[in-house]
């Protein structure tokens, strides 16, 4: 598989600018000039193709509830309705994930996306068997449940909807307003003590959220969510990560909006860049901001003994160093200013209770 790059004017509202051979394939081919004018009229041909448009498939998920015991996560059961995410996030972590489905972690994660269509009664398959113990349910945290194919698609209702009946603890993280649509099941939930939202907002800059997330709602619009959510009685935080050294430097800023719009909890974490996701970043960072992307990958570094990405636990959600202690100084401090609480607060397990399998009618 070749390395497209794809032009400024093709990408319209997609994240990265190129066709990312990834780790598990055999070979790799460039173009390559013969004289006879075959290069040129490939260019030709690729600046004049119209903007990747979004495919999806779908496939039967045989199980809906990911385990991990990774202790630098504060959860250990996920769920994830969909694999790539339309929101196309240049600094996105799970990028490298679409390589397993021999697609490429560039504009394929973005454009090529699978549905898990029935992921809800997987999930109530899961919920209803003996062995399952009810602990806080992670959504989310790989890709989003609410890109905007969720508005078609309807997963994450059905997800919400088994959920809901069962009385199972969830937290959702995302950046899509499409999160408002299901406060019919949010709210009650979260008077019971079952449900939480953490809005994800990157920076307040809209131009640079359009370069970083380019289908991801704008800064505003989250904010508006935070204190939709808020006002109908939902717990809401928010997450400033990835933090990113002279890029979204509006860490306080965006801590004091979205508090004054109602959240209560926060988090952040320092930019990922695993395998295949180091050399996209830098191709990103080059094409939007050549004057100071050595800059930001020497801090990125420094934060990283060296190396693009370090792996270790004690370091891949914050990382390490001199600029590592100075973002959660920034972070703590702010945090403490504004009232934010320091602890999440637990949400309950004692109210579950497992529903029968699809089909099965209660005897009660």
């Amino acid at each position: 598989m070749s390395t497209v790059h794809i032009p400024l004017q093709a990408i319209k509202g997609r994240g990265l600018a190129q066709h990312q051979p990834h780790r598990f394939e055999r070979d790799a081919r460039e173009a390559f000039d013969d004289g006879w004018g075959a290069l040129d009229d490939a260019v030709l041909a690729r600046d004049e193709a119209p903007p990747p448009a979004t495919e999806v498939s779908f496939e039967d998920a045989k199980s809906a509830i990911t385990h991990n015991d990774s202790p630098d996560i504060g959860f250990r059961l996920g769920l994830n309705p969909y694999r790539g995410c339309e929101h196309g996030c240049v600094y996105c972590y799970a990028r490298p994930s679409h390589s397993y489905l021999n697609l490429s972690p560039g504009i394929d994660f973005e454009t090529k996306l699978i549905a898990k269509r029935n992921i809800a009664q997987v999930l109530q398959r899961e919920l209803a068997s003996p062995r399952h113990v009810p602990e806080l349910l992670a959504i989310g945290t790989v890709t989003d449940a609410y890109q905007p194919i969720e508005r078609e698609l309807r997963l994450m209702r059905g997800v919400l909807q088994v959920l809901s009946d069962t009385r199972h603890p969830l937290a959702i993280v995302t950046k899509g307003s499409g999160v408002e649509r299901d406060i019919d099941l949010l709210a009650p939930m979260a008077a019971q003590g079952l449900a939480a939202v953490y809005l994800t907002i990157t920076s307040l800059d809209a131009k640079l959220t359009r370069l970083l997330e380019p289908r991801a709602a704008a800064p505003h619009r989250r904010l508006r969510t935070i204190r939709t959510l808020a006002e109908a009685g939902i717990p809401v935080g928010v997450s400033v990560a990835p933090q990113i050294p002279f890029i979204n430097n509006d860490m306080e800023q965006v801590l004091e909006a979205a508090y004054e719009a109602g959240a209560r909890r926060a988090f952040y974490t320092v930019l990922r860049l695993p395998h295949e996701l180091s050399p996209m970043f830098r191709q990103w960072l080059e094409l939007h901001y050549p004057d100071r992307a050595a800059r930001v990958m020497a801090r990125v570094q420094e934060m990283r003994g060296g190396r693009d990405y370090n792996a270790d636990f004690a370091q891949r959600m914050k990382g390490r160093g001199v600029w590592a202690d100075l973002i959660r100084q920034r972070f703590e401090k702010t945090c403490d200013r504004l009232g934010y609480a320091r602890e999440r607060e637990p949400l309950k397990t004692t109210l579950f209770r497992p529903a029968g399998l699809p089909g099965q009618q209660s005897l009660f």
